[in-house]
């Protein structure tokens, strides 16, 4: 797996990256922890730049993260719940875990959104209820910006500083890319088969 994204890299250049981290933010098949590396890898073999590398990692985060900030803030906090219950088993969304999210968002404000995007499964989540409770998509957007850059530049800075090493690259980043993707989809089966709607919902 990590040869194809490597390869979809070499290929498509900063278009694959900005892509694939739309779509782990939309729908994660591969993380981010994954991504980045591999992108910053391909920078550190010459084939990209750095700097470039994370511009479009970030561009996409920050469009995936817009599409639940615009889904939220159109649908409203019922209809949304609603929705994560009849339709959000493929998703693993459901309104427990939007009610989860709005308590955390509650207790940290807008600035929860640049501290979600370093915790895995809450970069997506944090979106939501900053479009329910009225962040402006302004303030949303540079927020979300200024998270995902953080966080982007470490995983990219990583693969890029690791890369220079590239026996140490083909020994470890294969395997641990390879580790950190069956444990997500793991987690994901296990969502996806476990996934009850709420009471009230159903």
């Amino acid at each position: 797996m990590t040869e194809w994204i490597t390869a979809i890299v070499e290929q498509m250049g900063y278009w694959a990256i900005a892509l694939l981290m739309l779509l782990e933010n939309v729908f994660p098949p591969i993380p981010s922890e994954v991504i980045m590396p591999l992108a910053g890898y391909t920078a550190a073999d010459g084939g990209l730049n750095i700097i470039l590398v994370i511009i479009s990692g970030t561009i996409g985060t920050v469009t995936g993260a817009a599409f639940w900030w615009w889904l939220a803030s159109k649908c409203g906090e019922r209809r949304l719940k609603k929705l994560a219950d009849s339709h959000g088993r493929w998703l693993t969304l459901s309104a427990s875990d939007i009610e989860h999210i709005d308590d955390w968002f509650d207790r940290h404000g807008s600035w929860a959104i640049p501290v979600a995007h370093i915790i895995p499964g809450m970069r997506t989540l944090i979106s939501i209820p900053a479009g329910l409770f009225g962040t402006t998509f302004a303030r949303f957007v540079i927020l979300t910006t200024l998270g995902s850059a953080v966080w982007n530049s470490v995983l990219a800075g990583a693969g890029y500083f690791l890369g220079k090493q590239f026996s140490a690259v083909d020994r470890y980043l294969g395997p641990a890319g390879l580790a950190i993707m069956a444990a997500v989809l793991l987690y994901y089966l296990y969502r996806v088969i476990t996934f009850k709607p709420s009471a009230e919902n159903a």
